[in-house]
């Protein structure tokens, strides 16, 4: 199961509030189909294409994407004190 943490759900209150459409960032202001299948399906895009955006919809990088913490996912970041600890002998206890 794939745990996604950068969501981009503000992207599309953002390009409503402005009048903009996946349509118009295509053929408007040359964004690659391929950014906003990115984007539809949740997968990460360029800081550049992130700076392409907010440029365009006059925009913060908050109205594009936002971090939601999941716990399940956070714990693979952080390390277990009880399995780093080291017995003396060279091996993890």
């Amino acid at each position: 199961m794939v745990i996604k943490m950068i969501v981009y759900d503000p992207f599309w209150i953002t390009l409503k509030e402005r009048g903009e459409s996946t349509y118009t960032l295509i053929h408007k202001y040359g964004i690659s189909s391929a950014t906003i299948d990115r984007i539809r399906n949740g997968r990460g895009i360029t800081t550049q294409k992130l700076n392409d955006l907010c440029m365009i919809l006059h925009c913060n990088a908050e109205d594009i994407l936002q971090y939601k913490e999941d716990p399940q996912e956070r714990s693979l970041f952080l390390p277990d004190s009880a399995a780093s600890k080291d017995n003396g002998s060279g091996r993890k206890e």
